[in-house]
């Protein structure tokens, strides 16, 4: 074999360090070596770390063999070791050429976005570091290495702003609740299985294929079952699945570029990538895969609703990241590993290039976030504009479109596998909730581009209300963008402008995959063919992906594929197709044609927007239910501590003590005649005692 095609373990090294080195070069010494030579260095280690990923790929795309190695032993107890270790096949190098890419663009935009901020080199120094810690995370080779990764140090990033803390916050905590689930699996694979490997550990899966547990007393589990839904709560916290899915709209309190880092390509994507990863362990289990498919189907269609009834425009954009994880879930419940994974891949750039336009209009708007306040921003921002329409356009599944062949694929995987089990209630219910999603991405998405860019101009009438221009969402004063001061009369003369080329151009870069990489690879991919979807291939996916042959959805729909035209033309066939017409069509009538109408339905159908808007009142269930009943048990715990620990226990016996001692302290007088008196009554005392027992 050549040289060429042999997978060094220096180049990969070098793909996870390079990050590393440039998040440390600039948050140690970033005042120093001042801004342009902070985001210098992150922005060429990640860059360096992009091209050696994409010949990682093309390496493994010309026959290289797989990487699988531990390099570093964290520690080994007996027969249990942990490594530190890399295992790089298609699945894992697709993952990272996704993850350098989109995190390169968001550095390059953050050039632009944060140029005013005080936290500049810190903020290139956190997001080097969050790209590394999704390298370390996709390339792993052992489940040890999976948990854990940097994102609240950017929700966070704020830390004078109290709401970005309170998100902060929530976000570690519901992931811990992820994580506690997650451990528990990786605790179930080391007892029944022996490793923590992943190679390991799948070639040895059978051997718990039959076991089974008693998780409540008289309830038998099957252990594949136990530890499959264990692992996946760790995904659920990870990829935001209903009900862990809470944090995620709220991570909007960081600065976009984190937006974007955290809903593309990076972390709520870390448990799909978890699950098709472990699908040997997933195929053992049809209970899992179900409780999966509920899970997925209520996350894309009902978390879809809430994006109906926003107004600020990151969190839109935040709650179609929360319905499309939905639908990748969905493909995993069906055992259509690879679709969800090649939808990750095509959400990563579309949905990156929706944040980073979200971020650019909230730049030209001077920090303005409400929909409400903008309006007629096409003429002022073109490029934005045009790049979102793209955006918007992939991710409602136009055909042709890179989310078309990704969405579709998934929406024709659920419906065979719902009509392979025509009596399966769960079946049938997935089929419902990703077909309605396509009406709902459809309806908010055009939503989104309506309020924003066409209309009437209402950030006029906005700033007459309000001279500094800036929502409850808009972060702190010092970083109004002064930079971008096109008239520089204060805010209330402040017009809407296009964004700096270090914005536009991760927009127009990432508009392209946006555009094409369905149609370039949905067949290789998915389907075991060449580009067009003529010539039979070995599977992209072969040896990374494992599914059983009863199961393999893929392999059904692969009968009926010819091509990503021919693939495209019947999607305007698809049911899926008229319901993404039909959200278009009432969105254009209610916010273009007959905006008078809005008010109508608004106050007919005022309860069910105040339970969208309440979002299914799932906060007040956490905030008030847990975190709140949490804290009043603390505060009766205190109060019994308090009263009755320290009040009768430990101070009532003290108080005992101190009531004796002043009693005896009392017949201590010091005068003779006391003391001859209280023995003449004790010997009253003992002279009566004999007369009574013993005379």
């Amino acid at each position: 074999m050549s040289s060429a095609l042999i997978i060094s373990k220096t180049q990969l090294l070098l793909i996870v360090l390079l990050p590393l080195l440039g998040s440390l070069l600039a948050g140690l010494f970033g005042r120093k070596i001042g801004r342009t030579a902070s985001h210098s260095v992150t922005i060429l280690g990640v860059a360096a770390s992009c091209v050696l990923s994409a010949h990682v790929l093309w390496q493994l795309l010309q026959g290289a063999a797989p990487f699988n190695e531990n390099l570093y032993t964290w520690f080994q107890v007996g027969n249990y070791s942990a490594h530190v270790g890399f295992m790089v096949d298609k699945l894992t190098a697709m993952m990272m050429v996704v993850v350098t890419f989109v995190s390169l663009l968001v550095h390059v935009y953050t050039i632009g976005y944060m140029a005013e901020d005080d936290g500049y080199h810190r903020f290139f120094s956190y997001i080097s570091l969050f790209t590394f810690s999704m390298l370390m995370l996709v390339m792993s080779n052992n489940f040890l290495q999976l948990v854990g990764l940097v994102s609240y140090l950017l929700i966070g990033f704020w830390f004078k702003k109290p709401t970005a803390i309170f998100a902060n916050l929530k976000a570690f905590l519901v992931n811990r609740v992820g994580d506690f689930g997650f451990l528990l699996g990786i605790a179930g694979v080391l007892y029944w299985i022996g490793t923590l490997d992943y190679a390991t550990a799948f070639a040895n899966a059978g051997a718990m294929r039959d076991l089974t547990v008693t998780v409540l007393p008289g309830h038998e589990w099957s252990v594949p079952t136990v530890v499959c839904i264990c692992l996946f709560i760790g995904a659920m916290g990870k990829s935001a699945q209903v009900p862990l899915h809470v944090w995620l709209p709220d991570s909007m309190e960081g600065p976009t570029p984190i937006s974007a880092l955290i809903h593309a390509a990076t972390m709520v994507t870390a448990g799909i990538f978890m699950v098709a990863r472990m699908s040997p362990l997933f195929e053992m289990s049809t209970t899992a895969l179900n409780f999966i498919l509920v899970i997925g189907a209520t996350t894309a269609f009902w978390t879809g609703l809430i994006g109906m009834v926003q107004n600020d425009i990151k969190r839109v954009v935040a709650y179609s990241t929360l319905s499309q994880l939905g639908y990748m879930t969905v493909a995993l419940g069906v055992s259509a590993y690879s679709a969800a994974v090649f939808h990750l891949m095509t959400h990563a750039f579309f949905k990156a290039l929706l944040f980073l336009g979200a971020g650019s209009v909230i730049i030209g708007m001077h920090h303005e976030q409400d929909m409400r306040k903008m309006g007629g921003l096409r003429k002022y921002m073109p490029i934005t504009h045009l790049t979102m329409w793209i955006g918007t356009l992939a991710l409602v599944g136009t055909p042709f479109f890179a989310g078309f062949y990704s969405k579709d694929t998934i929406i024709e995987a659920v419906a065979h596998h719902a009509g392979e089990h025509p009596g399966s209630l769960i079946a049938q219910y997935a089929n419902f909730a990703v077909l309605l999603g396509a009406f709902v991405t459809s309806f908010y998405s055009f939503r989104l581009l309506y309020l924003t860019f066409f209309g009437e101009e209402r950030f006029r009438e906005a700033h007459a209300h309000d001279a500094h221009g800036h929502d409850a969402h808009a972060h702190d004063a010092h970083h109004a963008d002064a930079h971008h001061d096109d008239h520089g009369h204060g805010h209330g003369a402040h017009e809407p402008h296009e964004s700096p080329w270090v914005v536009t151009l991760p927009l127009v870069l990432l508009a392209i995959p946006s555009i094409a990489i369905g149609f370039l690879t949905v067949g290789p991919m998915l389907f075991g063919t060449d580009m067009m979807g003529h010539e039979k291939q070995l599977p992209f996916f072969l040896g990374a992906i494992d599914v059983l042959k009863e199961r393999d959805v893929m392999a059904a729909l692969a009968e009926e594929f010819h091509g990503p035209v021919a693939f495209a033309l019947h999607g305007f066939k698809a049911p899926a197709f008229y319901l993404a017409l039909m959200g278009f069509l009432l969105a254009t009538l209610l916010y273009m044609v007959m905006p008078e109408w809005r008010k109508g339905i608004t106050r007919t159908l005022a309860w069910p927007i105040k339970v969208l808007e309440r979002k299914y009142f799932m906060d007040d269930l956490w905030i008030g239910g847990f975190a709140g009943g949490g804290v009043k048990l603390g505060k009766l715990s205190r109060l019994f501590d308090g009263k009755v620990i320290d009040g009768l226990v430990v101070n009532g016996s003290a108080g005992l003590v101190g009531l004796t001692a002043g009693l005896v302290r009392k017949l201590q007088s010091g005068y003779l005649y006391h003391y001859a008196f209280a023995m003449i009554l004790g010997l009253v005392a003992l002279l009566a005692l004999a007369n009574h027992y013993w005379l």
